[in-house]
């Protein structure tokens, strides 16, 4: 008799620890995709920016590389410069975001939109008058969007990309290839979790990119260098109302 008591017993703790847990998996999952969008929105508004004004991207470093080295290969070293410099922002600006990110503070992702919203304020201080060498203060935007990224490196167990899109849209037509050929997920945190649900995910963060460029482009010379403020002021947004890690431990 015990041991019929015991079974069912099991079974239904079993059960409501396994379901909870999923849930919770795809409730975190949302809240940071939600965020990535917006983060991705953010980024593709300040490089649509920097693209139109200057010529130069502050998030695309693939394209810089190839407008340096191209400069750089015509013997043209002074419009090889400014792009040259955005790369080393950026490179500097992953650096410390990956270096607060993996320090063990429990706000580092606070920490990293309330910097990079201050880089953006230094930039528009730096442009309201009217500054003959302005690509030359481009690193400031690249340094805040490398220091963004590794804000939201992942969102469940899917590695996510905000400031470059390239890869992105790689992942994207990889998880839509395994769906149709119905490969399992490995690493899947719950029945919802699938090859398409990944596909989607990317999709929304590279949608949450270009409608961030489309608001750049909209809004294309009527603000001047005051146009990067909106993105500051999200970004402090984003400090103020961040709650969750930005790395979901991989159990």
């Amino acid at each position: 008799m015990r041991r019929e008591k015991i079974v069912p017993f099991v079974s239904a703790a079993a059960g409501t620890r396994t379901e909870p847990k999923s849930r919770l998996a795809m409730k975190l999952s949302s809240t940071l995709r939600m965020e990535a969008i917006g983060l991705a929105l953010v980024a593709g508004y300040v490089d649509g920016y920097a693209l139109r004004v200057f010529g130069i991207y502050v998030s695309f470093m693939s394209g810089n590389t190839t407008v340096t080295g191209v400069n750089a290969g015509q013997g043209n070293f002074p419009l090889a410069l400014p792009s040259a410099l955005s790369i080393a922002g950026f490179l500097s600006g992953s650096f410390a975001g990956n270096w607060v990110v993996h320090s063990g503070i429990w706000y580092s992702r606070r920490l990293l939109f309330f910097a990079a919203a201050a880089l953006l304020a230094c930039f528009v201080i730096l442009n309201l008058p009217t500054f003959r060498h302005a690509n030359l203060s481009l690193p400031l935007l690249s340094l805040a969007m490398g220091m963004i990224n590794p804000a939201v490196s992942c969102v469940g167990r899917e590695p996510v990309s905000l400031t470059f899109v390239t890869g992105t849209l790689n992942k994207i037509g990889d998880h839509l290839a395994l769906s149709v050929r119905h490969a399992p997920l490995p690493n899947a945190k719950g029945t919802w979790d699938t090859h398409f649900y990944r596909a989607v995910l990317e999709a929304s963060v590279w949608t949450g990119f270009l409608t961030g460029a489309v608001l750049s482009g909209v809004l294309s010379h009527r603000l001047g260098v005051v146009e990067v403020v909106p993105a500051a002021i999200a970004l402090i947004a984003f400090a103020l109302i961040v709650r969750a890690p930005g790395v979901i431990p991989q159990s």
